[in-house]
C-alpha cells in the first residue's frame, strides 16, 4: 500500500470529490438549478462526504477518522436517497440515474472496507507516536 502523506492522496476522498462534481454538473445543466432545496441538500450531503474524510484524517488518530468515516458513509446513503428524488423529478435520466447511484454505493463499500481496515490496524495514529 502506498503511503498517504495527505488526504488527498485517498482514493476515497478524490472519488467523493468526482461525486461532488457530478451534483454541480447536474445543477448546471438541468432544471436542478431552480430546485434550490433539493440542491442545497445534495449539494451538502456530497460535500460532507468529502470533508468528514479530510477532517477525519487531520485528526491523526484512528478512533476519530474512523467516526469521521462513518460520517462519511453515512452522508453517502443521504446522497443516494437525494438521487432518487433528483430522479423522481426528472432531473436524471435513468442511464444517468444508475450511474450516479453505482458510484455512490461504490465509494460507501470503499469506505466501510477503508474503516474494517483502521479497526484491525495495530497503528492507532500519528499522535500517538
Amino acid at each position: 500500500m502506498a503511503t498517504i502523506k495527505q488526504f488527498e492522496d485517498l482514493e476515497i476522498w478524490q472519488k467523493s470529490r468526482e461525486i461532488c462534481q457530478i451534483v454541480y454538473n447536474l445543477k448546471k445543466n438541468t432544471n436542478l438549478k431552480n430546485d434550490y432545496k433539493l440542491y442545497s441538500q445534495l449539494n451538502g450531503s456530497s460535500g460532507s462526504i468529502m470533508d468528514n474524510i479530510a477532517e477525519g484524517f487531520e485528526r491523526n488518530g484512528n478512533r476519530e477518522f474512523i467516526q469521521f468515516l462513518s460520517i462519511a458513509k453515512a452522508s453517502c446513503g443521504e446522497t443516494r436517497s437525494q438521487i432518487y428524488r433528483a430522479f423522481d423529478r426528472g432531473y436524471l435520466n435513468e442511464d444517468d440515474f444508475e450511474d450516479f447511484k453505482s458510484k455512490v454505493i461504490s465509494l460507501s463499500r470503499q469506505i466501510n472496507g477503508f474503516i474494517d481496515y483502521l479497526q484491525k490496524s495495530d497503528f492507532k495514529g500519528t499522535k500517538f507516536k
